[in-house]
């Protein structure tokens, strides 16, 4: 089991080998054993898949940025499956900070914002709210920031 609350922060940065699967109005996405996992104090992980991973015309720019003081400005993607159109359904930083450099290149999905999300076959029930966008799975422990009256914390 992984405590969220052992999460250092800054957060940390790793490569993950576990298979990572994202789908939406029946698509695969994403099929990657190539992400990588950012792992920060009372959330839970946020798995960012290599763009060449992801199924191509599946992304379009959209016009929201947000900023993060560890690994800078996050710019978004809608998704676009068929006619089902998602505003701000991943995002990504195209020139992060030196820290988080290995994460240039790579998309996160939020997993409420898509039909499916799974890690090694198991699937990720979505972090509450809609600002962090973690993956909780059943080895993954909170309590976790996000929810209703957390953002505090």
């Amino acid at each position: 089991m992984e405590s969220v609350w052992d999460y250092p922060r800054p957060p940390r940065l790793e490569r993950s080998t576990a298979r990572v699967t994202v789908v939406h109005a029946g698509v695969t996405l994403v099929d990657s054993d190539r992400c990588r996992r950012v792992l920060e104090t009372s959330h839970p992980p946020v798995y960012y898949v290599p763009a060449d991973d992801v199924a191509p015309g599946t992304l379009q720019p959209a016009r929201r940025r947000s900023f993060c003081e560890f690994k800078g400005t996050a710019g978004y993607w809608d998704l676009v499956v068929g006619e089902s159109r998602v505003a701000d359904a991943a995002w990504s930083y195209a020139q992060p900070t030196a820290a988080y450099a290995d994460l240039a290149g790579a998309v996160a999905f939020y997993p409420s914002r898509v039909d499916e999300c799974r890690v090694d076959g198991e699937l990720v029930r979505p972090q509450e709210g809609d600002f962090y966008g973690g993956w909780i799975t059943s080895d993954i422990t909170g309590p976790f920031k996000g929810g209703p009256a957390t953002m505090g914390w």
